[in-house]
């Protein structure tokens, strides 16, 4: 008799789910891989302040009972994840035993894969197996630590999905993920795929916004492109040691976060006015992401942008300002709206996990070889 394994892999159909450096909620969806990447249903669920100000804090060294805190989190998190798994069987009227697995991220607290003493880790808050038990499909999870394991940065993990839904024979094609972290994905005409964390995304930028508007973002970068960008805070944040950095390399708020700013804002901008500092912190984010296309980008002629910044208008008119001589538009002029394709990622790769074929790609994460990433709990 078959195991839960076996029986899962005759399904095409896969839920990704993902919560990411943002801290905005959980983005899902509903995929059949029968033919390419179809996306069924799409849904999404916010967090609420609580949980969000709590998972901002584990990513903060230090703090009483953080073990505690973090495991009561992580089930919290997970119900949340259970409640999108929900909205998705429910909008795409699916049984959970018609599902193969679902893929689920976790949310990431710490990222240091590379320490002093050559060692590091990369830890995600996730209870995945209440996430089987609540939802009744087998789940894959914990997908970065093998390959930080093998030597490999762990991240980013999405140009490997980057490249078989985007990739073209002859063509090189560039795919920036805009989410609380940028990562750029350049995928050569030969099949080669590079890939890296650029730096900040949406994650300064959101935190600003919360902190003097009290909206989670910047709506279509409005605010912003009503402000000025501040010259030498522009030049100093730019001038992050980071950003000059050889791939692979990968980043996320244990660099870039609140008080990384304030020292540039005491140091350069001490009496700015807020409105002009979300202006520095777009062009912050869309200027790192243009060097990093310059610099990498080989002779591709298209940038096709995913994840929430996407929807920032400033943000993308800035980038095209930047990038003259490249077409940049959204991925879904490609098929997949921009908010769909990290979730789907993650089905992508439990997918992979599940069929026992590598997840990672050793020319992005630096890893010592093609490695199966993920842990399974069978529903």
């Amino acid at each position: 008799m078959p195991n839960a394994i076996e029986q899962a892999v005759q399904s095409p159909l896969y839920i990704g789910l993902m919560s990411g450096t943002s801290l905005d909620g959980v983005d899902g969806v509903l995929v059949d891989f029968s033919r390419g990447t179809q996306v069924l249903q799409h849904a999404s669920c916010g967090f609420d302040a609580g949980l969000r100000a709590e998972l901002l804090a584990l990513n903060t060294a230090g703090g009483q009972d953080e073990l505690h805190r973090a495991a009561l989190a992580a089930n919290a998190l997970v119900r949340h994840y259970a409640q999108v798994v929900q909205q998705l069987l429910s909008a795409g009227r699916v049984r959970p035993d018609q599902v193969a697995a679902i893929g689920a991220h976790g949310q990431t607290v710490r990222h240091r894969p590379q320490l002093f003493d050559g060692t590091g880790y990369t830890l995600q808050l996730n209870a995945p197996a209440l996430l089987a038990e609540l939802c009744g499909i087998t789940v894959v999870a914990d997908l970065r630590s093998r390959d930080v394991a093998a030597g490999g940065q762990g991240a980013p993990l999405v140009p490997a999905f980057h490249q078989s839904q985007f990739g073209q024979d002859g063509r090189s094609t560039l795919v920036l993920n805009i989410g609380g972290i940028a990562n750029l994905s350049v995928l050569g005409t030969d099949g080669s795929v590079l890939g890296f964390d650029s730096g900040p995304g949406n994650a300064l930028m959101d935190g600003w916004c919360l902190q003097h508007t009290g909206r989670p973002y910047d709506d279509g970068g409005q605010w912003a492109a009503s402000g000025r960008p501040i010259p030498g805070l522009l030049a100093a944040m730019l001038a992050e040691p980071y950003l000059a950095q050889q791939p692979p390399k990968s980043t996320g708020r244990d660099l870039f976060h609140a008080d990384w700013l304030a020292l540039h804002l005491q140091r350069h901008a001490a009496q700015a006015a807020p409105v002009d500092v979300q202006a520095t912190l777009t062009e912050f984010t869309a200027a790192s992401c243009a060097a990093a296309v310059q610099r990498f980008g080989g002779d591709s002629d298209e940038l096709l942008v995913c994840g929430g910044g996407a929807l920032n208008t400033h943000l993308m008119q800035r980038l095209a300002a930047l990038l003259p001589g490249l077409k940049v538009g959204s991925t879904a002029e490609r098929g997949l709206p921009p908010l769909e394709v990290e979730a789907a990622a993650f089905a992508w790769l439990a997918r992979r996990c599940l069929l026992g074929l590598p997840g990672n790609l050793a020319s992005v994460t630096g890893a010592r070889g093609p490695r199966i990433l993920g842990a399974i709990y069978p529903a």
